[in-house]
């Protein structure tokens, strides 16, 4: 699970699952996503490892509620 932020419009936040990071953000910032590719460039902001993939599934959809962006902002 990461979550990255635009560099030019910081308040501006995504959260993501993925095996690699850095080619994930890779991606991001080359304007492979549609989701991301109106707000790059992109720096990553935090990433966690789960053992468990059905864990890191349920806290990604938490942070994407508007409780879970209140927590990572606070938090993350």
């Amino acid at each position: 699970m990461y979550s990255i932020q635009s560099e030019n419009n910081p308040d501006k936040y995504y959260v993501g699952l993925t095996t690699d990071v850095e080619r994930r953000l890779s991606e991001h910032n080359a304007g492979k996503s549609i989701h991301t590719n109106k707000f790059r460039m992109w720096k990553i902001v935090s990433y966690t490892a789960f053992v468990d993939k059905s864990r890191a599934e349920k806290f990604e959809s938490y942070l994407k509620t508007s409780s879970g962006r209140a927590f990572a902002k606070k938090r993350l």
